[in-house]
């Protein structure tokens, strides 16, 4: 008899990874499945950062690296957040993982005890609230819908932080939604956690460079927020190195300690050349980051257009990263033959087994009346897919 262990059972599936995954399996059949269900640019790692490898191989970088990151990836860091965001960090205060998501996982594992509560604001992306519970700590889930931008209010904020609140996840640009928060909305949030000694905010920025607005706003810049703040970011999305598996944070060096004892313990330090790579993401030119980010924009007023077009589904405007999140609920109860649509889980499968195109149920980011399509893929997939779900929408009665 095999028993996995409680940790395991409190854990839900990715619905993403499933998602990919059945697209996959119609694939494989010979069905022209176009798959938006994941979040990965279809970009190829720029050139330099490819060679950079290349000579990381032949200067024998094949041993092991110091678990935080090699000095040199350290000072890219430091430099990047001094010249980017105006931030002042030392090279012991940055920790350098095997992607953006195992710095998460590292830091709630390192702040969150039993009993802890952390804030996570839904729509979430679909492992915050698992890793809260990987590290035996409570998900106070707060709701910001579409009317709202998909954005909490410092009212919100305030409401749900109690004397057991250790941390809030804030991710801007955001994942699934593409919201992002400015400048003032920040500030205001800033204000509020700034009441709360005890409460770190965990700043996931990964898609920091994919937005709209102009300019990244990070909620460390307010006077007093770096003691309160750990920021998150990495290499994968703006550079298209999703599998490079390069992430970082920069954080209070008692927090980064424990984040490295922690890390020493279960994978050490992140792949020699993966760092090497990144280096050279960080040190050289920054021409493709623009050029990606430009073509997502394209992207994104090509998807937003269309859905407009669709009858039923409601949608906002993203102002980063490349996630499109319109409400669909009022498909539900609706039928296409024998199929009844009662959430966003049936209707995502039914755009996949009807229509081919693979998406994401918004139940898995928290938002059951909403759906996730990726627009990390090519104008032409774009418009056939949207074309397809308009036709599969057609077809609800």
């Amino acid at each position: 008899m095999s028993n996995l262990s409680d940790r395991l059972s409190r854990l839900a599936q990715s619905q993403t990874l499933m998602m990919s995954q059945k697209s996959q399996e119609l694939k494989a059949q010979g069905i022209d499945v176009i798959n938006m269900s994941v979040g990965e640019p279809d970009f190829n790692t720029p050139d330099h950062i490819k060679e950079a490898a290349k000579q990381a191989i032949d200067d024998n970088f094949s041993r092991y690296s110091p678990v935080p990151g090699y000095p040199a990836l350290k000072n890219a860091i430091v430099a990047k957040l001094k010249n980017e965001n105006g931030l002042d960090y030392e090279p012991s205060q940055i920790l350098c993982s095997n992607g953006a998501k195992q710095s998460v996982c590292n830091t709630i594992m390192a702040l969150v005890s039993k009993g802890d509560e952390v804030i996570v604001p839904a729509p979430y992306w679909v492992s915050y609230p698992e890793m809260v519970k990987l590290a035996d700590g409570t998900p106070v889930i707060v709701e910001a819908g579409i009317e709202q931008d998909f954005k909490i209010t410092p009212a919100q904020l305030e409401a749900a932080i109690t004397p057991n609140t250790r941390a809030l996840i804030l991710c801007s640009p955001s994942n699934p939604t593409g919201s992002v928060y400015n400048k003032e909305e920040l500030q205001a949030l800033a204000e509020v956690i700034q009441k709360h000694p005890r409460v770190i905010v965990i700043a996931d920025e990964i898609y920091e460079h994919i937005n709209y607005v102009g300019k990244h706003e990070s909620i460390c810049q307010f006077p007093g927020m770096k003691e309160q703040t750990v920021i998150i970011n990495g290499v994968s999305k703006a550079y298209a190195m999703t599998g490079w598996r390069i992430g970082f944070i920069a954080a209070p060096e008692w927090i980064v300690k424990g984040c490295n004892k922690l890390q020493g313990q279960y994978t050490s330090g992140p792949c020699s050349v993966s760092q090497m790579a990144a280096v050279a993401a960080y040190t050289g030119t920054q021409e493709p980051v623009e050029m990606m980010r430009q073509a997502f924009e394209r992207r994104k007023n090509l998807i937003v257009k269309l859905a407009k077009e669709i009858p039923g589904l409601e949608v906002n405007e993203p102002k980063g990263a490349f996630y499109l999140f319109p409400k669909c609920s009022s498909f539900y109860g609706k039928k296409c033959g024998d199929r009844v649509i009662n959430d966003s889980m049936d209707f995502a499968m039914f755009l996949l087994e009807e229509g081919h195109v693979a998406t994401v149920g918004g139940s898995a980011f928290g938002s059951p009346e909403c759906f996730r399509m990726s627009y990390a893929t090519s104008d032409e997939n774009i418009v056939e897919a949207m074309r397809r779900i308009k036709e599969c929408c057609a077809k609800l009665q």
